[in-house]
């Protein structure tokens, strides 16, 4: 049986559905030719351990015999964009593509891990996976990384657990879990992750992640590290006070100029946090909160495969005869 034979399959939610899933982005959020790289780039990574496990021991079928998938990898890439994108619970997606819930949730975790995998993709086909490839890139480019801390709301503890009041956020009173966002000065994502608690603050987030070699910009809840890192961690200026009527004034005028324009220049990663909370499994997520680090690289990984397709597209297209 060859690869596409294996990928493709029989035909479970029909080629209908396949087709209105692949062809109308308000589904999955991406283009066809997104998710057609997504197939033929994830499709070997989930055939490759299958195929290393039936070599394991030996062959006592025919090749293609036995039991077969209920639910095959292009379906499973599917249903789990879908998932990713709207949130859609698992016994929804089990009733729409005629499965059991059992078959669902196995799959959804067999694939967001390839997805997470993928990193952020940048210029080209290159991708940055880890925090210490987004530092080398930076530190090689000299270009300005924007940072920030987004919240994002999770299921409270089970009762018969400890440390209830870890997640809950000291600002939006919340059980929540918060990821580091990281972005270039054109608001393309670099990296998003460093999962901590809720109850951590920012500071102390950036701080466990080592953030001190590029110069990035934040906001003011990481007036800390400016200090400590020489200047490379850029923060809104402190409000400075004055005796006299006439310096007062001035100096708070020109530190409402330094705050807007302080916050005008990273407003680019407050737009890539918008983007992010567009896929429902961000905006809340309901699901169990060890697989929270793995769904949010893998939407920041469909966001640049994304962003990156539409800005070669757009390099692409003729330019018109003056």
């Amino acid at each position: 049986m060859t690869m596409a034979c294996r990928l493709v399959g029989p035909c479970v939610v029909g080629m209908q559905a396949r087709g209105l899933i692949t062809s109308e982005r308000r589904v999955t959020g991406l283009s066809a030719a997104v998710i057609a790289d997504l197939v033929a780039e994830l499709g070997p990574a989930w055939q490759a351990p299958r195929d290393a496990a039936l070599l394991d021991r030996p062959r006592r079928r025919a090749v293609g015999a036995g039991a077969k998938y209920k639910l095959v990898f292009v379906d499973r890439l599917l249903a789990t964009l879908v998932h990713l994108r709207h949130g859609v619970t698992h016994d929804v997606m089990a009733c729409w593509f005629q499965v059991d819930r059992s078959t669902i949730t196995p799959a959804v975790g067999e694939i967001r891990p390839l997805l997470a995998d993928r990193g952020c993709r940048i210029e080209g086909r290159l991708r940055l996976r880890t925090l210490a490839d987004v530092m080398t890139h930076l530190g090689a480019t000299g270009q300005t990384a924007l940072m920030d801390a987004t919240e994002i709301g999770v299921r409270r503890p089970g009762a018969h657990r400890g440390g209830h009041s870890r997640p809950i956020s000291g600002k939006s009173r919340i059980n929540a879990t918060k990821a580091l966002v990281i972005t270039d000065e054109r608001g393309r994502p670099l990296f998003c992750g460093e999962v901590r608690a809720g109850s951590v603050a920012d500071i102390t987030q950036a701080r466990d992640a080592g953030l001190v070699d590029p110069q990035i910009l934040a906001d003011a809840g990481y007036q800390g590290p400016t200090a400590q890192t020489h200047g490379q961690v850029v923060t809104p200026p402190h409000k400075r006070r004055s005796k006299h009527l006439e310096h007062l004034q001035w100096l708070m005028a020109h530190h409402e100029a330094a705050r807007f324009a302080h916050s005008s220049a990273r407003i680019p990663v407050e737009h890539v946090i918008a983007h992010l909370k567009n896929w429902r499994a961000l905006a809340r997520h309901h699901t169990r909160r060890d697989s929270l680090p793995d769904t949010i690289r893998a939407v920041a990984g469909l966001l640049t495969g994304q962003q990156a397709t539409h800005h070669t597209k757009a390099l692409a297209l003729p330019t018109t005869p003056a």
